[in-house]
């Protein structure tokens, strides 16, 4: 008999839990664009897709530099982008809405974010960009870039809440699903 032979398995970075000393990091600048991070961007993504999610920061897979990849599909299209070193530019109006994290699996949670944002960077060639977004690409910006600043979405919350998320997270990783 034959032996099977597998295909390969795409290659996916281990994403990185709360509690992961990593997460709390302030990220540093990307010095040098070359094909080794378009490498670490591609897996980024492909990480990013197999979880699922619509984004991801270096620190969520134990890089700490300013990369962030993500996908906010536009009518059932999908809208890869990476920021670089990025920067919030301008920040407008207030909103509270739910978000999750891949970093806090099966957690949501009601946090205020700035409505509409600006923002400046180098895309994954090192030529700048400028994204202005409201809704929920302006939502997942502002996550993204919260991580690279080593802040999580639970540090937006008020502490009785903050306090029963812990006690959650603490429950789901002793039943493992954490």
């Amino acid at each position: 008999m034959a032996p099977t032979i597998k295909p390969p398995q795409t290659l996916l970075m281990n994403i990185r839990k709360y509690g992961d000393a990593v997460l709390r990091r302030k990220a540093k600048p990307v010095d040098k664009i070359d094909a080794d991070l378009q490498r670490t961007v591609q897996l980024m993504f492909q990480t990013m897709y197999a979880e699922p999610g619509i984004g991801l920061a270096g620190p969520q897979v134990g890089i700490s530099q300013k990369i962030i990849v993500m996908d906010v599909p536009e009518k059932g299209r999908r809208q890869p982008l990476v920021l670089i070193n990025p920067k919030m530019e301008e920040k407008r109006g207030r909103i509270k809405s739910e978000e999750g994290c891949l970093s806090f699996p099966g957690i949501s949670v009601t946090i205020p974010r700035a409505e509409w944002v600006r923002f400046t960077a180098l895309n994954e060639k090192g030529m700048p960009i400028q994204v202005a977004a409201d809704g929920l690409l302006s939502r997942c910006l502002q996550h993204e870039f919260d991580h690279l600043n080593g802040a999580l979405m639970i540090d937006h919350l008020p502490v009785h809440v903050r306090l029963k998320v812990l006690w959650d997270i603490r429950k789901r990783k002793k039943a493992g699903v954490f």
